[in-house]
């Protein structure tokens, strides 16, 4: 079975974006749903991206089950100097010391050492200047895959259901 660990971009983006917390609560319970089957995570340190702020995602992500956002365990820290060595072998100094600061380093340091499939809106990039998940999952052999294709993967639907009052469009 394929475990996706989501990146905070996912939920961040489908809050602002595709998946509003209002008009389509589907996509949210499909991802504790997703969760109670051992099929999708993210890490603490992305909830404490996502809990941030003061508002509704903050507050759906701070009343999810402890096993939803996993802890850095052992392996992890262990997975850390593969991550830290194939980038300060490739990046800039800078891009080193801020990469190194963000959730992504143990997002990636996670799924590398647990074998998870990183889930991110993130592209791959040619420059050297920042980043991005894509490139050292590349490089690292772990596979990441953009939100849209592990939706489609699971197979998953999201059916319409009109409100009170509105009858189902005809096809």
């Amino acid at each position: 079975m394929i475990r996706y660990l989501l990146d905070a971009n996912v939920f961040i983006q489908a809050k602002n974006q595709h998946y509003g917390l209002d008009f389509c609560p589907a996509f949210w319970d499909w991802l504790i749903y997703a969760n109670t089957k051992g099929v999708i995570y993210s890490i603490e340190k992305v909830k404490e991206e996502l809990t941030v702020g003061d508002d509704e995602l903050a507050t759906w992500a701070k009343s999810l089950n402890e096993e939803f956002f996993l802890p850095i365990d052992y392996s992890t820290t262990q997975a850390m100097r593969e991550v830290s060595r194939w980038v300060d072998q490739n990046y800039e100094m800078g891009a080193e010391s801020n990469f190194f600061e963000t959730a992504d380093y143990y997002l990636i340091s996670y799924a590398l050492a647990h074998r998870f499939t990183i889930v991110t809106h993130e592209k791959f990039t040619t420059s050297t200047i920042k980043i991005k998940i894509p490139n050292v999952c590349r490089e690292l052999n772990i596979p990441c895959l953009s939100p849209f294709e592990m939706l489609r993967r699971q197979k998953v639907r999201f059916i319409l259901q009109p409100p009170n009052g509105l009858n189902t469009p005809s096809h």
